[in-house]
């Protein structure tokens, strides 16, 4: 029985949910010092293990995109109808939003929080980078990462690919991966949702540069989706 578009649509909107409030969720309360809190790998391991459980908990519906670098990749590869792409990313959205404003709730409960100075995980470069990095160096990093990360997504979900059962665990331990690289240099997107549910409610610097986190995605999904259909799995 084919899914109809609420179901996909609600699927896609907690499943953003989950992946900002687990995965933001770890840098914030669970703490990014290795000493006191879970550190960086465990904040790599977050986002990752939260793109696995999603990707077994609603992939039958949706396809677990939760990323809209994902849904427009998927068109740009003839996998997906732009239609559906923009309810898929509306819905993504709105869950990123969500689970910022969730995560917020609950950090806020500590007396010591502060929204200013801890925030909700967004991204950043320069200033807003956890290692200082530049605009250049967190433009190629998310987009590079975002190529990796969507050609691991096309290589898992190949009707060819006979492993297609592991295509979940394979996709989130890569973005495990890409975490591990890349939380230094921006705090790693590689979704533009992601970026936009707590840039939104943080305001001020994030906000202002949000719109790396929603170009570079964008451009290593259409760069990766361009050479898997035409290269690797043209006919």
């Amino acid at each position: 029985m084919e899914t109809n578009t609420f179901s996909k649509f609600s699927a896609e909107f907690f499943g953003t949910l989950v992946l900002v409030l687990m995965g933001c969720g770890s840098a914030v309360i669970a703490g990014a010092d290795g000493t006191t809190g879970v550190g960086l790998l465990g904040i790599s391991f977050a986002f990752g293990l939260s793109v696995v459980a999603m990707a077994y908990a609603i992939g039958h519906i949706s396809g677990c995109h939760i990323n809209p670098a994902i849904s427009i990749g998927m068109v740009i590869a003839g996998r997906m109808k732009a239609g559906e792409a923009v309810i898929y990313v509306i819905a993504q959205i709105l869950g990123a939003i969500a689970g910022a404003a969730i995560l917020y709730m609950i950090a806020s409960g500590n007396a010591d929080y502060n929204l200013e100075a801890a925030g909700l995980g967004q991204n950043g470069y320069d200033s807003g980078s956890p290692g200082h990095y530049s605009l250049h160096a967190g433009f190629v990093a998310e987009a590079v990462f975002t190529f990796i990360f969507l050609f691991v997504i096309f290589g898992s979900t190949s009707t060819k690919n006979i492993n297609g059962g592991f295509a979940g665990l394979s996709i989130g331990l890569s973005l495990v991966l890409i975490h591990i690289v890349g939380i230094k240099v921006t705090g790693v997107s590689v979704n533009p949702a992601r970026s936009i549910g707590p840039a939104l409610l943080v305001g001020g610097q994030a906000l202002s540069q949000v719109w790396l986190f929603i170009v570079a995605p964008l451009v290593g999904s259409i760069l990766s989706a361009l050479v898997w259909r035409f290269l690797l799995e043209r006919k």
